[in-house]
């Protein structure tokens, strides 16, 4: 199993500065955690073991906010290590997706959104938002088409 940390690296390593891109600690954040909704809704278990809290702006995994806080509001340095190693190309695959559906939302948007979404809206502030309420609600966003198998409840 990955951990926050090498989630939140894969998405930081797809950051293309020479487009103009970046990513703050609030938009990782965000990343994060819907990586881990989808996650559990497609797969039935957890991304990463770390847990999700409801703070003010919105679902935050505290070790990770740690590790960037000191990037405040501005950009992550993206000279971090990564390792592509440990991503299986499924793996890889299923981030690159989760990057492109929510990555091209800015920060504030995606803290905008995830007010809106019953997994933070229903768990009181500072609470643990629990990995049945992330399934739940995440399977609701999922698009089948006949061919595919469905995630057993």
């Amino acid at each position: 199993m990955l951990s926050c940390f090498d989630v939140a690296k894969f998405f930081i390593a797809l950051v293309d500065e020479d487009s103009g891109d970046s990513i703050s600690n609030l938009k990782l954040q965000k990343l994060v955690y819907y990586a881990q909704g989808f996650h559990l809704a497609m797969y039935g278990e957890p991304l990463f073991p770390e847990r999700i809290f409801a703070w003010a702006h919105g679902p935050v995994v505290k070790e990770l906010y740690h590790a960037y806080k000191q990037f405040g509001a501005k950009p992550i340095d993206l000279n971090q290590d990564f390792d592509a190693g440990i991503y299986d190309e499924g793996l890889q695959d299923f981030l690159a997706e989760v990057n492109t559906v929510y990555g091209q939302f800015t920060a504030s948007k995606l803290r905008n959104m995830t007010h809106n979404e019953p997994p933070w809206k229903d768990t009181p502030l500072g609470g643990e938002i629990s990995h049945a309420a992330m399934r739940q609600y995440f399977k609701t966003l999922l698009v089948y088409d006949d061919s595919e198998p469905r995630p057993k409840d």
